[in-house]
């Protein structure tokens, strides 16, 4: 181990020796170009972030595309969004009192909302994807197995909050979330001694609609990784087969 670590510093030294031109400033990319190719990953840092950039496009659009369809939130049980937690005790009582259809449309609804608002991330993410620098790629290279994805999450999750909660607003209208919210907060309301009900459903759903979408996004991540071969894409094979 230790023969290894002053190997790597002496590459490293030599390395950014020849980075140095004549005026004394290092060249930095150039630098860790050398380093890189010098302890045989032979991968230039341009091919790194592009092929990055390759799998973050093939997770986030994929992850996309799996949310936006019909069922895509409410048939995935890892993504499903549930009744709200701060009504839980409302949604026990109102079993119990013979609702649980009720309460099915109203959860069906909340998955819908999601649904639709999972078709506009693609772009966010997009947009985020096209401003990875090489110390990022070099980070998310040698992170764990959600390294893209926490790099994605944090670029975008502002963007991602701004467009879909008008989305989930009109989603929920247009479900007629409130035909079903609505009785079943009257009906447990009534109920004596109980505290009184109302969460910000369009917070809710936008929340847990962006925190769905990031799940997807992390499992396609860890694939790629794990199986670069199984993408088909020399690039990736290349990238994530050298590590």
């Amino acid at each position: 181990m230790r023969r290894y670590s002053n190997l790597t510093g002496f590459l490293c030294l030599i390395a950014f020796s020849f980075a140095i031109p004549a005026k004394g400033q290092i060249d930095i990319n150039g630098a860790l170009n050398t380093i890189n190719q010098s302890l045989g990953q032979g991968l230039s840092n341009d091919k790194i972030v592009s092929g990055l950039k390759e799998a973050l496009n093939r997770g986030s659009n994929t992850s996309s595309e799996k949310a936006s369809k019909i069922d895509g939130f409410y048939k995935n049980p890892a993504i499903k969004i549930p009744f709200p937690k701060e009504a839980k005790d409302m949604e026990n009582t109102l079993k119990t009192l013979g609702m649980q259809k009720q309460v099915d449309s109203f959860v069906k609804s909340l998955n819908r909302a999601a649904e639709d608002a999972a078709k506009k991330a693609a772009p966010v993410f997009l947009k985020a994807i096209t401003t990875m620098t090489i110390t990022d790629g070099m980070n998310i290279l040698k992170g764990g197995n959600t390294a893209a994805t926490d790099f994605l999450q944090s670029k975008t999750t502002p963007d991602l909050k701004k467009e879909f909660s008008p989305i989930v607003k009109t989603s929920l209208a247009k479900v007629q979330v409130t035909k079903y919210w609505t009785p079943l907060a009257k009906s447990y309301n009534k109920v004596p001694m109980v505290k009184k009900v109302n969460p910000n459903l369009e917070e809710y759903v936008t929340a847990k609609a962006i925190e769905g979408l990031f799940k997807l996004v992390a499992e396609e991540e860890a694939k790629i990784r794990k199986d670069p071969v199984a993408t088909g894409s020399a690039l990736l094979q290349e990238v994530f087969g050298k590590r």
